[in-house]
């Protein structure tokens, strides 16, 4: 099992030269990943500093050999495929093959119905179905014409090449995100490269793991590889988690995700954001 931590985009504080020093100190700490949530505005009162986490995603490769980098997760219903196809090509090549690229539906009605996007979780589902598969095409490099319900690349006598694809073939990994218990993003995973499950009413638990595991090994159709990304919250130097590394990796995970969130050391609205806490989270190492 690999490990990974994540972060959010936003802080007090933060800017894509902090995003890149927290990855080079990721890497450096043993991380095999370091993934960046994608948001367009903080989860707290005020004006709260935010960062486009494409740009400091490219900050972070520049400043790292080894490390994984991803999105955990985009909301690929509010960005077009056109634009995906070229900033992740760049990406994952500026990086030498190492993005990951982790997608959802997302929520919330300020990043959606008050900025004039999708309200629809339904319909969204739908566009980030069609999203990915014209996305998988425009990887290739070769000529694409769609025309679809909520997409079109296609003109008189006109398709799209993107070019050059991404390094990583056949395809940069695609990562669904999903709260857990659910049902179309699990199916929708077992379709492409992994999951990212996540729980809104408690801790991730082994059983969990299980479970997940087991539903996605129900639904797929090919012995290709697969990744199972499991969120958690350790202490560096604690030796019980080693214990719960363990006990998911038995459960079927792949990978684990330290969730390096201002929450979980009791940030509160007006205090001082506690960037220093998730240094050092970050530079314990798994």
């Amino acid at each position: 099992m690999r490990h990974g931590v994540s972060v959010p985009c936003f802080g007090s504080g933060l800017d894509a030269a902090l995003v890149a020093e927290w990855a080079a100190a990721a890497e450096s700490a043993g991380w095999d990943g370091f993934f960046l949530w994608d948001h367009l505005f903080a989860f707290a009162p005020g004006p709260v500093d935010v960062v486009d986490p494409w740009i400091a995603l490219t900050a972070a490769a520049c400043a790292t050999e080894r490390i994984r980098l991803g999105l955990m997760v985009t909301p690929l219903p509010r960005r077009r495929p056109l634009v995906v196809a070229r900033q992740s090509v760049t990406l994952d090549r500026l990086s030498q093959g190492r993005l990951v690229l982790g997608v959802g539906i997302g929520g919330g009605p300020y990043e959606w119905d008050y900025c004039g996007e999708q309200a629809d979780a339904a319909t969204r589902g739908d566009m980030l179905d069609e999203h990915l598969e014209l996305l998988e095409r425009l990887w290739t490099g070769k000529p694409v014409r769609h025309e679809g319900r909520h997409y079109r690349v296609a003109g008189p006598d006109w398709s799209a090449v993107c070019y050059p694809p991404p390094l990583q073939q056949p395809r940069i990994p695609i990562w669904v995100g999903g709260t857990w218990p659910g049902g179309r993003p699990f199916r929708r995973a077992a379709r492409w490269d992994g999951v990212a499950p996540m729980r809104l009413d408690g801790k991730w638990e082994v059983a969990d793991t299980a479970a997940v595991a087991a539903r996605i090994a129900s639904l797929r159709t090919t012995d290709a590889p697969f990744d199972l990304a499991v969120p958690g919250e350790t202490e560096g130097g604690d030796p019980a988690r080693l214990e719960r590394y363990a006990e998911h990796r038995g459960a079927g995970a792949t990978w684990w995700v330290e969730a390096v969130h201002p929450w979980r050391y009791g940030w509160v609205e007006d205090a001082p954001w506690p960037l220093q806490e998730m240094r050092e989270r970050i530079e314990a190492g798994p």
